[in-house]
Parts: C-alpha cells; structure tokens; sequence
C-alpha cells in the first residue's frame, strides 16, 4: 500500500502551529508562514486518500481574523478536493473572538464513519500553558460515556505529555493527569497535539500520543539544557489509526531553501523570564 491509498481505518493529515499574521508580518521577523503553509500542502498534496484534516493550534500568531481566514482559504479546499473533515483547535497564541468568528466554536465532535474526533480548547487568556477546567473535562466525559464504534480521538494544542526543553516544560497543560483520567475511562484511541514545533510520538496511560512537527519553524529538542532555539522548517504528521490496533503515525517534512538556519538561541536567562511570565508557576 501506498500513501496514496485509503487504508481500512482513519487517515489523519495532522498540521499544527501555522503562526499566520492578519497583516503578512514574518514570524521572528524572518519567516513568511503563509508560504510555509502552502508548501506543506504542496507537499502533502501526494496524499490523495486522506479522511480527516486536523490542525492542532497557534493556527494565528496575532489572532485577528484575517489571518483565520487566511487559514480557511488554504485547508478548507484542499480538505474539501479530498472529501475530507476540516477540524481546527485552539492554541495559546490563538485568540477566540478571531477564531469563533471564522472558524467557528472551539471545542467540536466530528463524525467520521466508526470513528469520533473531539477538539478540547486547552488556552488560557494571556498566558502560554495550557489547562481543562472541570466543566470541560465533564463534557468530554459526557461525549466519551457513548463509545463511538472504532473509538474517539482527541485533538487539542498542549500535550499531556512532557515537553524536552526548559521553556516549553514551562509552558505545558497544567493539569495532564485529569485530562488522561477521563480519556483512559473511555474509549480514546489516539491523542493528538502540537506546541512543542518538533516531532513526538509518546504513550500516556496506554493512549498513544501524536504532537505534530510545526508548520512555522522547528524547535531544538536536544539544545544545552535551560535553553531554547529554534531553526527555520516545516512539516507535518500523516497518522493511520486502523479499525482495530495501533496507529502509525510518519513525519514528513516540507522542504524550504532557508532550512536549517537559526531564527533564536536564547539563554538560560532569557528561558526563565518567559517562562516566569507566560509559565503557569507550579
């Protein structure tokens, strides 16, 4: 089998952290995310089988609409040309007035035949972690107590796993624990996210757990502890999850002429201020 080819289960085009501008501002002043995006289509244009389009936060850099339309223009088509769903989650970056208003509400349950994907909206106004409060973390108990037939995935921004670096350790879901709790008790099959800008593939709780590379730049995961860089590049994640058994998930990247080259490399300094005002402190 080819990727080209529909395998017996759910396909899913995993996309995450985009960093759009309503204006066509370059992220870190050197990459232009719009083209970013556009490649990584271009590339995963080979991909002629695919069932669902799932895009896991920091869809916008600056929230305004425009840059969400800007997004829709770009996946709602080539989700549509493909017959498959279009499903969106709110990042930290992502401002919910400007994602409401075009993309529609944050949190959502998308029915694929057998299969079930929810959307969780793990932002906090303001801040760079993430967080469920109870009312979310009943709702999605709620949806999990009617098992969907091939089982349910989640898609949200902030892993519940551990990030590998000093900064992003910081800025991780405050509460994964609870989150696995619910998921555990039902019947969640894959747990998809992004945030990291790096490839991840773990287990929580025997749920195996996606994070998706970032469309806008690559973080460093093996750079000197306490620090924090990043390198120009995109990519994204193709994820076969079967009717039955483990998924398998690829990371494909979507060359540009600039990889590699070093857009940050901040200090161990320059860590622990962000992360004392974006972190949650615990």
């Amino acid at each position: 089998m080819t990727l080209a080819e529909t395998p017996a289960g759910l396909r899913i085009l995993h996309l995450s952290d985009t960093h759009l501008f309503s204006d066509g501002s370059l992220h870190y002043g050197r990459v232009d995310t719009l083209a970013a995006l556009e490649r990584t289509l271009a590339r995963a244009a080979a991909l002629d089988a695919i069932d669902a389009v799932v895009a896991t936060g920091d869809l916008s850099d600056d929230g305004g609409e425009e840059s969400y339309r800007l997004l829709a223009s770009r996946l709602a088509p080539f989700a549509a040309d493909r017959g498959a769903e279009l499903v969106y989650a709110m990042g930290n970056h992502d401002l919910r007035t400007g994602f409401e208003a075009v993309l529609g509400a944050r949190e959502t349950v998308t029915l694929r035949p057998g299969f079930r994907i929810v959307t969780l909206d793990t932002s906090v106004p303001g801040a760079g972690y993430g967080a469920l409060d109870s009312a979310q973390l009943e709702r999605l108990a709620e949806i999990l107590a009617v098992p969907a037939p091939h089982g349910t995935v989640v898609a949200l921004h902030h892993p519940p796993v551990p990030a590998a670096s000093a900064l992003l350790a910081a800025l991780e879901l405050s509460n994964p624990e609870a989150l696995l709790d619910v998921c555990a008790a039902g019947d969640v099959r894959l747990i998809v996210g992004g945030h990291y800008h790096h490839a991840l593939a773990a287990s929580a709780r025997g749920i195996p757990v996606v994070v998706a590379p970032a469309v806008a730049n690559s973080s460093d995961p093996i750079a000197p502890a306490g620090t924090e860089r990043a390198v120009t590049g995109s990519g994204f994640a193709v994820i076969d999850l079967p009717v039955a058994g483990d998924p398998q998930a690829l990371f494909l990247p979507a060359p540009g002429p600039e990889d590699g080259v070093e857009i940050f490399d901040l200090d161990a300094a320059e860590v622990e201020r962000i992360a004392a005002a974006a972190g949650s402190g615990a």
